[in-house]
């Protein structure tokens, strides 16, 4: 019975047992084949990628070892059947198979692309890691599977179109229900790509200053001056003009010195050379410009600016306090006073004020 099943010309799915024998011997042979040859892919490109390991070669590398050994093993043993003339019965399931499997291997290969790609992005900023690449991740890995799951839905005969209309819906009732912890993840998706701040960054904005500890998903934690932590929404921060200190490359400042009217005119025209000499002392300074800028009410105004060139807010106090002293050493030895605000009060006798009202 075993001999007859054996030889039977349509014993399973309408093709003899020893057809279906030589299908599987021909799709281990194509599968073998096709493993070897991924195996020389990679290794050459992991070749070409030496000795950083990254670049085009390496991602593509990474991303051909998402390759599944059994969709492999099953379009192996497809191609095998139709090699040996033992077709799988129907006329559209081999089709729908290929499609099915080619569809699962190209969506493993995009879920790694995007994983390895966003990986190369925040290397190349280099940080370790970032919420926003992971959360950006999630939804491009699930945005690919979700749109590979319909086109296997599709192919293989299933309306789709009643289907994606109540997911659109569904996702609009979502998308209002939870419409506030949304719009903190898109803004922390925003503050990710476009980097207005970063962790460590000294920013100003309203009424709060202070160090950026953590950038999450729905909030930003930041140390102020004061030692406690402010917690602020995402969506809120990004309203606010914000002035971020970490990036300034010079800092300019402008200042200003009264001295008083009684002042010599030849002195008054040397004090801007005075200011300026101060300046250019001290390291880590431009100069730009001192000038009398204003015939003030009780002093003659002088104004002065200059450039620090560095971000260091206490290096910027250390070098205007010794600028002020300098300037105040040169005042005191040339004999020149600075200006306190004063009124002058002319007072007249009694009896001239008499004779002045009766002439």
């Amino acid at each position: 019975m075993l001999t007859r099943w054996f030889s039977d010309p349509a014993a399973l799915a309408g093709h003899p047992v020893a057809l279906w024998l030589a299908a599987l011997a021909v799709g281990a042979a194509v599968c073998f084949l096709l493993m070897l040859a991924l195996r020389l892919a990679r290794s050459r490109l992991d070749r070409l990628a030496q000795p950083t390991g990254r670049g085009a070669a390496g991602a593509a590398s990474r991303v051909l070892l998402r390759t599944s050994w059994v969709v492999l093993a099953l379009a192996s043993l497809l191609l095998a059947a139709d090699l040996v003339g033992a077709p799988l019965p129907g006329r559209t399931g081999p089709g729908h198979l290929w499609f099915v499997l080619i569809a699962l291997q190209l969506a493993l290969w995009l879920d790694r692309g995007i994983e390895v790609g966003l990986t190369h992005a925040v290397a190349a900023r280099g940080r370790a890691g970032s919420i926003t690449a992971t959360l950006l991740s999630f939804l491009l890995r699930a945005l690919v599977w979700v749109i590979v799951l319909l086109a296997m839905l599709d192919n293989v005969g299933v309306n789709i179109t009643a289907l994606v209309a109540s997911l659109g819906i569904g996702g609009v009732a979502v998308a209002l229900a939870v419409q506030t912890i949304l719009s903190d993840l898109f803004a922390s998706i925003s503050i990710g790509l476009d980097k207005p701040f970063e962790a460590g960054d000294f920013i100003v904005f309203g009424a709060v200053a202070g160090s950026i500890e953590h950038v999450g998903l729905k909030t930003t934690r930041i140390r102020s001056l004061g030692g406690e932590q402010i917690v602020c929404s995402n969506t809120e921060l990004l309203k606010q003009t914000i002035q971020n200190y970490k990036r300034m490359q010079q800092r300019r400042i402008v200042f200003s010195i009264r001295v008083t009217y009684r002042t010599p005119v030849e002195q008054v025209a040397a004090i801007p050379a005075l200011i300026r000499a101060q300046i250019e002392q001290q390291p880590d300074t431009r100069f730009d410009r001192a000038h009398l800028a204003r015939l003030g009410e009780s002093a003659l105004e002088f104004e002065a600016v200059y450039y620090v060139m560095s971000a260091d807010y206490n290096r910027y106090m250390d070098l205007q306090q010794a600028i002020y002293l300098g300037v105040m050493r040169d005042l005191q030895a040339a004999g020149i006073a600075l200006a306190l605000p004063e009124s002058i009060l002319h007072l007249a006798r009694r009896a001239a004020r008499e004779e002045e009202a009766a002439a």
